[in-house]
C-alpha cells in the first residue's frame, strides 16, 4: 500500500509540474504577441504631409518620399528624418527602395500614387489618403486610429486651437477687425496669389482669422493660387500682404525688382509697413507639424 501511495501521489505530482509548463509557455507567447502589437509599424509615407502628420504624433516613418524641388526631406523637419529612407519623389516614388525597406505597412497620397495601389499591395498593407478631403486635421485623426494615437492626435488638436486663438487676438490688437490679406509668392518667372484653398488659404483665412482681400475669394476654389501681373496688385486693395519668395536667386532678384516699382510702393500694405516675409516650409507644409511651426512663426510675429 505504501508503495503503490508514492506511485500515486509522484503521478499528481507530475501532472502539477506538467500544467505549470503549459502555463509558463502560453504566458511567453502572450508575451510576444504583446511586445509584437506594441511595436511601431514599419511606415513608409509616400506624402510629405502624411509624414509630417506622423512626427506631428511622435512617429518616424522607416521611408519617405522627398520634396520634389528640393531633392530632399523639408528643412523643417529634415533632422527628425535623419534614419529614414529616401524613397524619391511623390510622382516618381523608388519602388525599388521601397521593395528593400520591407514596411509592413504603406500610407498613399490618392492623387499621386493613388490609382494603381495594386503594385503597393503587392509589398504591405496600403492606406489611401484623399488630401484633398477634409483638413489635415481629419488626415490627423485618420492616422491616430491606425497607430492606436487616436487621442494624441485629438491633444494634438485642442492644442493648436488653443494656440490659434491667442495668435488671433495677437492679430486683432494689431490690426483690428476690418483689416484685408492676402499673400503671395514670387518665383523665377511668376507672380503668384494665394486663394483659399490649401496649402495657404485655411490657415490665413480660417485659422488666423483674417479677412481675405478684395478679389481672394474669387479664384479658382479647385487652385492653390493664382498667377497674376503686378499691376493688378493694387486691385486687391490688402492691409497686409505675406511674402513667400522662392529660395533660388532668380526669384530673390525678381522680389528685389519688384520692391523697386512704382506699384509696389504705392500700396497700402508697404506704405503703412504691413509686409511679411515668411518661408515657404513649413507654411506650405499643410500638414499636421507643419501648420503647428507655421502658427508658431505667427505667434512669433504678431508678438513684436
Amino acid at each position: 500500500m505504501k508503495k503503490k501511495f508514492i506511485i500515486f501521489i509522484s503521478f499528481i505530482l507530475m501532472l502539477m509540474l506538467s500544467a505549470c509548463g503549459q502555463n509558463n509557455s502560453n504566458t511567453k507567447t502572450a508575451t510576444g504577441t504583446e511586445k509584437e502589437n506594441s511595436e511601431e509599424p514599419r511606415i513608409a509615407s509616400l506624402s510629405i504631409h502624411l509624414t509630417n502628420d506622423l512626427l506631428a504624433l511622435g512617429i518616424t516613418p522607416v521611408g519617405s518620399v522627398i520634396g520634389g524641388d528640393l531633392k530632399d526631406f523639408l528643412p523643417h523637419v529634415k533632422e527628425q528624418l535623419k534614419n529614414t529612407k529616401k524613397l524619391g519623389i511623390v510622382k516618381d516614388p523608388d519602388m525599388e527602395a521601397i521593395l528593400e525597406l520591407k514596411p509592413s505597412v504603406i500610407y498613399l497620397d490618392k492623387e499621386f500614387s493613388g490609382q494603381d495601389i495594386s503594385k503597393y499591395e503587392k509589398i504591405a498593407p496600403t492606406h489611401v489618403f484623399d488630401l484633398d478631403e477634409g483638413t489635415w486635421r481629419d488626415h490627423l485623426l485618420s492616422i491616430g486610429k491606425l497607430v492606436n494615437q487616436e487621442k494624441q492626435a485629438q491633444q494634438f488638436i485642442a492644442d493648436y486651437e488653443k494656440e490659434s486663438k491667442e495668435v488671433q487676438a495677437l492679430i486683432k490688437k494689431k490690426f483690428g477687425e476690418d483689416n484685408k490679406v492676402m499673400a503671395i509668392r514670387i518665383t523665377a518667372k511668376e507672380l503668384r496669389v494665394f486663394g483659399t484653398k490649401r496649402p495657404m488659404g485655411p490657415i490665413l483665412f480660417q485659422d488666423l482669422g483674417l479677412k481675405p482681400a478684395n478679389g481672394i475669394e474669387n479664384i479658382d476654389k479647385n487652385q492653390p493660387f493664382e498667377v497674376i501681373s503686378q499691376e493688378v496688385l493694387p486691385d486687391f486693395d490688402a492691409d497686409a500682404i505675406f511674402v513667400i519668395v522662392n529660395r533660388d536667386d532668380e526669384a530673390k532678384t525678381a522680389f528685389n525688382e519688384l520692391e523697386k516699382t512704382a506699384i509696389w510702393k504705392g500700396l497700402k500694405a508697404v506704405k503703412e509697413n504691413q509686409v511679411y516675409l515668411i518661408p515657404d516650409q513649413p507654411w506650405l507644409d499643410y500638414s499636421a507639424l507643419g501648420n503647428k511651426m507655421a502658427m508658431d512663426h505667427a505667434k512669433e510675429i504678431f508678438s513684436k
